[in-house]
């Protein structure tokens, strides 16, 4: 069944057209990736479904009731709510009511007596309990811990930038949705998060769009991929690697219909140049056919990115740190470090969030000192720094102008010269996009512009911060062929499993506690080996306990015998059960009968948890001596 039918949505955006009436449907349970180099559309496509935005031409057909939940890039937050009012922040019934018992629940712990608050807790329990809300609580609570938010109650104006992002992510899972919008949802989260969340979105009981540069997690968890090109949206059944394949094939069929295209054309050119005289009819069908042709040019460029730069040699020395140390806020982040940087260095950082991978990448590009130890840089090295945040980029530039502000072009290793022009339409940006304003572009567009900044200074050493949080998976994809022939060291901080596994040959890994780790090989091989570390720790730990319980048979197994004090507890045990049954039957009886009288219910509740603990006791006990009874019985038997 379809939840949404696009027809002919049509928009542009100045004198680009985005979506040139494009047509396509969301079924039921559905997993779809939408693919696409920045500046496409993507987003505002999700905002158009998400009917935050409108389309000049075209509509949307949904059912009635249809529901989306939308994430943002950048969420906007209630800055005054706590992190669990935000995430209840709903117009559904079930939101509203899991908002009104929290709220309920914070002011009865400030005011434990006031009997009017009892009341309300009683009958917001009473409303929990009839609309199966208390599953929908707890969820909520589990995704906030699992994402790294343990203080529900702190104010959301608190929370940094990453925290945000995080609650965000936590109220569009718990919000319930036919169909969910994720945009980048994988940014600012570290990579265990990531794999927690590949798992949670494949038991998503609705529909799932989603965008994201995260090619690992593409591949996992859509099963269908839209792909917007030059105007046109283009499906594709399969997840991300299917997708290449598929592309692939669609890409070398247009070739082919363009080669007969062109087979055709001159012919009919060739036919015209004989001087027909176009008197007839059918002469005039003939060139009119003609003209069609020469109109139905495709424009088959592939929209990828030409990186061909040159770099500034690099001596013996690069870089080394010695004894290196830094803290923040009184929490050490690096302790006495020490590492020395080589030639042709492909060197990842992983760990936690917030435990000082970019403050050692700000260190080695000396945007900071280290609070104790030193970094030697040796005197032919030139940093090209792509960094996450804090990035000046004026709108008020023109592209070209914006570029020519490092270089009028660049020396390519062959020799070549590439002027600035050359290089921003290798970038995939036209002649006729090189003189718009920089504020014009899209999000994605500005951090490609800032990337061929960086790459216009020739660099030797290349210090990546968290690269792929902006850039679309074809920029990705070209940036690492380039990375992979760059002459000089490449450095870079990152999150994203697949980026790291194509540039990277060795790690530095943060604990979190100050102590950084090394290994020799890729982020995947490093993940394997942590988890066949665990694996043998789980081992060792089950082994242990396997002997620990053993041993504690074997001591038990002389005393096959009831003791006096046993045997009579044997005797009664079970009347003892029977009793305690009949006193929880009573008890429930009395608790439904009590009515709105708060302090009886209280005082008979604490009585039935009295009486549940002591029959839990008892069955135990009826266990653990009807078990020692039949082993008695089968010593008996293998003495007979």
């Amino acid at each position: 069944m379809s939840l949404l039918i696009a027809e002919n949505i049509y928009k542009t955006y100045g004198e680009k057209t985005l979506f040139d009436h494009i047509s396509f449907t969301i079924e039921e349970k559905e997993r779809i990736g939408l693919i696409g180099v920045n500046g496409t559309g993507k987003s505002s496509l999700l905002k158009i479904i998400a009917d935050l935005d409108r389309p000049e031409e075209g509509r949307l057909l949904h059912a009635k009731h249809f529901h989306i939940e939308y994430l943002s890039q950048s969420p906007r937050f209630e800055e005054d709510l706590t992190v669990l009012e935000q995430i209840y922040y709903g117009e559904s019934e079930l939101m509203r009511l899991l908002k009104r018992y929290e709220e309920i629940l914070v002011a009865l712990e400030e005011h434990p007596d006031n009997q009017g608050l009892q009341d309300k807790f009683f009958n917001i329990q009473q409303e929990m309990d009839a609309k199966n809300a208390w599953e929908a609580s707890t969820l909520a609570k589990t995704i906030l811990t699992r994402l790294g938010i343990r203080d529900y109650h702190q104010q959301v104006q608190q929370l940094s930038g990453g925290q945000r992002k995080r609650v965000a992510i936590a109220k569009a899972l718990i919000q319930p949705a036919d169909l969910l919008i994720l945009d980048e949802p994988t940014n600012h989260l570290d990579n265990d998060t990531i794999e927690w969340l590949e798992v949670y979105l494949s038991q998503y009981p609705g529909a799932l769009l989603l965008v994201t540069h995260d090619r690992y997690f593409l591949n996992r968890v859509v099963n269908k991929i839209y792909e917007l090109d030059k105007g046109q949206l283009y499906e594709y059944e399969g997840n991300y690697e299917i997708f290449l394949e598929k592309k692939a094939e669609r890409e070398e069929l247009e070739v082919q219909d363009e080669r007969k295209r062109q087979n055709h054309l001159r012919r009919e050119l060739s036919w015209i140049r004989r001087g027909a005289k176009a008197r007839s009819t059918k002469q005039k069908a003939r060139i009119d056919r003609f003209n069609d042709l020469k109109n139905q040019k495709k424009d088959l460029s592939k929209g990828q990115i030409d990186i061909q730069t040159g770099a500034a040699r690099l001596g013996d020395q690069v870089l080394e740190l010695t004894n290196v140390s830094k803290a923040f806020a009184g929490r050490p982040l690096i302790k006495a470090f020490d590492y020395l940087v080589v030639p042709g260095e492909r060197l990842g950082i992983v760990g936690p969030n917030g435990s000082g991978k970019s403050t050692l990448l700000n260190m080695m590009a000396g945007r900071i000192t280290p609070d104790s130890g030193r970094i030697d840089v040796g005197q032919t090295v030139q940093i090209g720094y792509y960094k996450q945040s804090d990035v000046d980029i004026d709108g008020d530039l023109r592209v070209l102008d914006y570029i020519k502000e490092r270089a009028e072009g660049i020396q390519t290793e062959e020799g070549q010269w590439v002027t600035a022009e050359q290089m921003l339409e290798r970038f995939l940006f036209p002649r006729s996009m090189q003189r718009t304003y920089v504020r014009r572009l899209s999000g994605g567009e500005q951090r490609r512009l800032y990337l061929l900044k960086v790459l216009m200074a020739e660099p030797n050493v290349i210090l990546l911060d968290e690269p792929t949080n902006d850039l679309d998976t074809a920029t990705l994809a070209i940036l690492e062929d380039y990375l992979d022939h760059f002459p000089g060291v490449v450095i870079t901080v990152s999150h994203d499993r697949y980026f790291l596994d194509r540039v990277v040959d060795r790690l530095l890994v943060f604990a979190g506690d100050g102590k950084i780790s090394r290994y020799e090989g890729n982020y995947s091989e490093y993940i394997e080996q942590v988890k066949q570390q665990s694996q043998k720790s789980e081992a060792a730990v089950g082994k242990v306990k396997a002997e620990e319980q053993k041993a504690q048979r074997q001591e038990r197994a002389p005393r096959l015998k009831l003791s006096f004090k046993e045997q009579k507890e044997w005797d009664e045990i079970e009347d003892k059960i029977a009793q305690l049954e009949e006193k929880q039957t009573h008890l429930a009886a009395e608790i439904a009968s009590a009515g709105s009288d708060i302090g009886r219910v209280q005082d008979l509740y604490k009585e039935q948890e009295q009486v549940d603990k002591a029959l839990e006791d008892a069955m135990e006990r009826w266990t653990e001596l009807s078990i020692k009874i039949e082993a008695i019985e089968e010593q008996k038997k293998s003495k007979a």
